[in-house]
């Protein structure tokens, strides 16, 4: 594994060194590797205690007051084994590439923060019955719709995913602010900069954790219209009340690597 001192100067920011060096020390070398792209973000508000009787880990609170769930979707491209290179690529070729839709919130076990996935949707069958295996991820299968890539001179993205009736369905402006690494103490550092994911496959069923690295997200604010997000409102009473408090858009990230899942101890 390459070493701390190869992290990019403009990258140095304190969760992306923290989560790179907790990678290299419980897991070693990453499982695999993969780049995240053309990423949009999607912020809302929920009530903590309808939430909170959902989730088997402690909620982590935006201030110590605000539950949030964001809607993350990207497409992920070139996933690999990081061991073997082009000998090992081949393995997973079949579910290397497509769509994503992750419905996450914020928790902590202990001292350490990360996320929580409540459900996510994929555009590729095969990976929908290895993730649950494998990591325990809530895989669905979903229509993806992504149009988030736009032309020089352009700023508007829009896409839709479908699943089991509902879907969401969406259309944005991404500002004219430079697009950067988010500001450390902002509510977009404590949503974006997330390194560690807990999963809980079910009752009776181990919770596991996993540790990713990537370079921090170089984002810019969205402004965006919902047309339709009745795949959210689907996953429980706590998301009919949720309201949107905002979007980031990132171009991706590159070499995102994760580790391997182990299960939680103490709980």
């Amino acid at each position: 594994m390459k070493g701390l001192e190869s992290i990019s100067s403009w990258t140095a920011t304190a969760g992306a060194v923290a989560a790179r060096r907790r990678l290299a020390e419980r897991h070693g070398d990453p499982l695999f590797v993969a780049d995240w792209k053309r990423a949009l973000f999607l912020h809302y508000a929920v009530e903590a205690g309808a939430l909170q009787a959902e989730v088997p880990f402690e909620l982590d609170l935006w201030e110590g007051r605000e539950a949030i769930v964001t809607l993350v979707a990207f497409t992920m491209e070139g996933m690999r084994p990081f061991v073997g290179g082009k000998w090992t690529k081949w393995l997973l070729a079949p579910i290397s590439t497509h769509g994503f839709l992750n419905a996450r919130t914020y928790v902590r076990h202990g001292k350490e923060s990360g996320i929580f996935f409540l459900r996510e949707w994929l555009s590729n069958r095969i990976a929908v019955h290895l993730g649950p295996w494998s990591f325990g991820l809530p895989y669905r299968y979903g229509e993806i719709d992504y149009h988030h890539e736009p032309g020089p001179g352009e700023r508007m993205l829009y896409g839709e995913v479908r699943g089991r009736g509902r879907s969401l369905r969406y259309r944005g402006r991404i500002g004219t602010e430079p697009v950067s690494v988010v500001v450390p103490g902002t509510r977009e550092e404590f949503l974006l900069e997330r390194y560690t994911a807990f999963t809980c496959p079910g009752p009776g069923n181990p919770r596991r954790v996993f540790e990713v690295w990537h370079e921090p997200w170089r984002q810019a604010a969205v402004e965006v219209q919902i047309e339709d997000d009745s795949l959210l409102r689907g996953l429980g009473s706590w998301a009919e009340g949720a309201h949107l408090l905002g979007a980031n858009y990132s171009a991706g990230v590159e070499g995102v690597w994760m580790g391997r899942p182990q299960r939680v101890r103490g709980i």
